[in-house]
């Protein structure tokens, strides 16, 4: 028996949208469903889910704006895309674009139930491998940091060595809007609001910041950042978890949504 969890339902058919509701509260997961993509929207900025069933075929807003939304600010999420017959197309586009899987509508319980079910537990492995990179980085570092100060200490006084992103170059202050980054002493505040990060999350941000406003690839992120090359699609889902995580802190110390602007099919850059 699977976890509970908590999932959106987005589908403008009102009695569609309330069968699946009932069927997945029956399972216990904690539903909210809704009628529109402006109404999901909402709701993705409000509170974080586990998975959610997304129509392709909405009325005003389309789908696929819904999920390229939900990608961009929840990346963890889940998503199965519900279609009609006549847009198949569309939906293995959807899939192209990070959606976990798709169903026919009208959709049968047990393969609504199992496509949940292989959907949350893929969230889950995911997840789980992501957390565990990210402490192998922090690690890692650690132990880099610790090395350098072995091999080659420092006069009494001076201050840690530099990460990665601060040898990018000669500013040990960056200023980008109300975004503030000292390399020398490793902080950030954020419209005068500190933002705790990882040293992985503070080298990101750093590089970003440095560069703005041009945009920068995941590949190049991680080039600067982590010293090391990766292939195209590992170093996406790198980024995007790291990216996610800034986000989320600097709408929790901030209510900065938009700190990182991502730049479909491009990379990132600082916002504004």
């Amino acid at each position: 028996m699977h976890e509970p969890a908590t999932i959106l339902v987005v589908d403008d058919e009102a009695e569609i949208c309330r069968s699946l509701q009932e069927v997945l509260a029956q399972d216990g997961h904690d539903v909210v469903g809704v009628e529109s993509g402006e109404a999901a929207l909402v709701q993705i900025d409000t509170r974080d889910f586990d998975l959610a069933l997304l129509d392709l075929r909405l009325t005003s807003m389309s789908g696929m704006e819904v999920l390229a939304y939900l990608r961009q600010h929840s990346p963890e999420t889940a998503v199965i895309i519900l279609t009609a017959h006549g847009s198949l197309e569309t939906a293995v586009e959807a899939l192209r674009h990070g959606a976990h899987d798709y169903l026919f509508k009208p959709c049968k319980t047990i393969d609504l139930r199992d496509s949940v079910r292989r959907g949350l537990l893929k969230r889950q492995n995911e997840k789980q491998r992501r957390d565990l990179l990210s402490q192998l980085e922090s690690s890692l570092l650690q132990g880099l940091q610790g090395l350098r100060a072995t091999i080659e200490p420092q006069p009494a006084g001076s201050p840690p060595s530099a990460t990665p992103a601060a040898q990018a170059g000669p500013s040990q202050h960056l200023h980008r809007g109300g975004l503030n980054v000292d390399i020398a002493r490793h902080t950030v505040t954020l419209n005068g609001h500190p933002l705790e990060l990882s040293p992985t999350e503070f080298d990101l941000l750093a590089y970003l910041a440095r560069q703005a406003p041009r945009v920068i690839s995941s590949q190049e992120l991680i080039r600067q950042v982590q010293g090391y090359d990766s292939e195209p699609d590992e170093a996406r889902e790198i980024v995007r978890y790291h990216v996610y995580r800034i986000r989320q802190k600097a709408q929790a110390a901030a209510e900065v949504g938009d700190l990182i602007r991502t730049v479909r099919g491009i990379g990132y850059t600082i916002g504004g």
